[in-house]
Parts: structure tokens; sequence; C-alpha cells
């Protein structure tokens, strides 16, 4: 361990300096060096650049497993716990997700819609069931507003829309790029919250206009609309928790690539068997 340390830093520190700090005779430091390298040691080698690579290609929030069965996949065939501890060498650490919390349910224009999903969030086509929600993002400026659609089926963000005001024409501008977009079937659900843009006439009345049925959790009850809740923990765990946005205009800029370039295209997923929701999307064969 200590000798790859000085391997590692030996292009700006020089080797005697390296070894006085770390306790490591000069002289054997140098025999070790003229040992012939075993094969584990160079394929350890090669492995912890692919996962440093990796590490970095998804902004720093891949877990050990994720990290092994991207591995694997493309073809670098390697043990789990090997994953692990070379990670750990490379000092390697996901970023973390911050606490969860439970949000207060807020006061309707309309009554609130029944719980259609139930929960059930494991559907087998696309454009069956679109989840939404809002969440604030914080910038120099002041706080931004975002609201997305999200289809069950392949957890693909279909729909999203950027504000500073929170009314009901932001969940209503998602919703329209979402159909936009997908053209769905009348009678597909739409999930949300009880927040009062969900429940305001002018969202409902768009619902009606398209054939699509309101579906509402239950009062207080955020596992109701816990996919959504995740999304939202995804992003902020692997973006905007670790940013100051100097504008709210940069702020969109980087969600917006975000959610297109990275996470629906490229960002594997545990549900998903660790493909990303467009890779999913591609495999699905509808019925005859």
């Amino acid at each position: 361990m200590k000798y790859a340390v000085i391997e590692e830093h030996s292009k700006r520190h020089s080797v005697r300096s390296l070894c006085r700090v770390l306790d490591v005779k000069y002289s054997t430091y140098y025999a070790f060096r003229r040992r012939p390298s075993s094969m584990r040691s160079r394929e350890d080698l090669a492995l912890r650049q692919h996962i440093r690579s990796l590490h970095d290609s998804h902004r720093h929030a891949l877990g050990a497993v994720k990290t092994w069965r991207l591995l694997n996949a493309s073809g670098v065939v390697c043990g789990k716990h090997r994953v692990a501890r070379l990670r750990k060498i490379e000092a390697i650490e996901a970023k973390r997700k911050a606490k969860f919390r439970v949000m207060k349910a807020h006061q309707h224009t309309e009554p609130p819609a029944p719980d259609l999903l139930k929960r059930a969030f494991t559907v087998t086509a696309p454009n069956k069931v679109w989840v939404s929600d809002i969440t604030t993002i914080h910038t120099s400026e002041g706080w931004l507003h975002l609201a997305i659609v999200l289809d069950l089926f392949a957890r693909r963000i279909v729909g999203w829309a950027m504000n500073q005001c929170q009314d009901a024409s932001l969940p209503i501008a998602a919703l329209r790029m979402a159909y936009a977009q997908r053209k769905p079937e009348p009678g597909l659900i739409c999930h949300t919250d009880q927040g009062s843009v969900y429940g305001s006439k002018l969202y409902r009345g768009v619902l009606d206009e398209r054939g699509l049925r309101a579906s509402m959790s239950r009062r207080g009850n955020c596992h109701d609309n816990a996919v959504a809740e995740s999304w939202f923990s995804t992003l902020k765990n692997e973006l905007t928790r670790h940013t100051m946005y100097p504008t709210r205009a940069i702020a969109i800029a980087e969600i917006s690539s975000f959610i297109e370039l990275y996470y629906n295209q490229r960002r594997p997923h545990q549900t998903l068997r660790y493909l990303s929701p467009m890779e999913v999307e591609k495999k699905y064969l509808p019925p005859n």
C-alpha cells in the first residue's frame, strides 16, 4: 500500500522525501521496484484505471456494486469484492444521499383525486403511468422550482419545466412537454401528491382535456409517490447539492443536461437491472 502511494506521488515529490514521510527504507523501495511485477498487480493497475474512469464519467455517484455491474457489462470481467478493494485503494467513495424529509400536504382548490396507483410502481409498458412532483433548487439569485413527469415503465423523465415561480403553470408546462413527446392514449394515469398546484382547476383541466386520469397520494404520505421523490434525491445527490449556481440560467442549463444527456441516456438504474431508461425503452417490444 505504501509503495503504491510512493508510485502515485513520485512525479510531484522526490522519492526520498516520500519514503521518509511514509517510514519506508529507500533501499527497500528500490528493491521492490526492481522485482518483476506479477500478472495480478498489472491487472489490478489496469482495473483501477477502469474504475476511476467510470467514477468520473458517472459524476462520482456509483457505488461498488454498480461499478462492478458496469465493468462486467462492458466486458471487463472481475469480482465484486476485488472492485470494492481497489476502490478503497483509489480512495473512491460514492456521493451520499441526504436524509429524506417528509413534506406537509398543501391546501386544495379541487377535491383530491383517488389514489389509482396504490404504490404499484412496476409497470409493464410505456405511457401507462406517469408520476410528477416539484422540488426547489437554491441559486445565488434565489429559488428555482423544477417540475418533472416520469414514466414509471423505464423511469424516464418525459417532461420537465423550471421557473422561479411555483404556480400551476409550472407542472402544466412539464405535462405539456411530456404529452407532446409521447402522445399517449387516453386513460393514462398521472399520479402526484396533494400539492395545491396539482389540485388546481387549471392543472386538472389540462388532464381532462387530454383524457388523462388524475391520481393522488394519500394526504401526508410521501411514500405513495416514492419514485418521484427518489428521483429528486438522485438529482440533488449527484448534481445540485454539491453546487451553488450563480444564476438561475446556469442552473437550468446544468439540470437540463443532467436529465437529457446523462440520466435518460446513460445512468444505470438498479431497478432496471443496471440499464439506463432509454436502453430499457429500446428493448421494449409492444404486444401484437
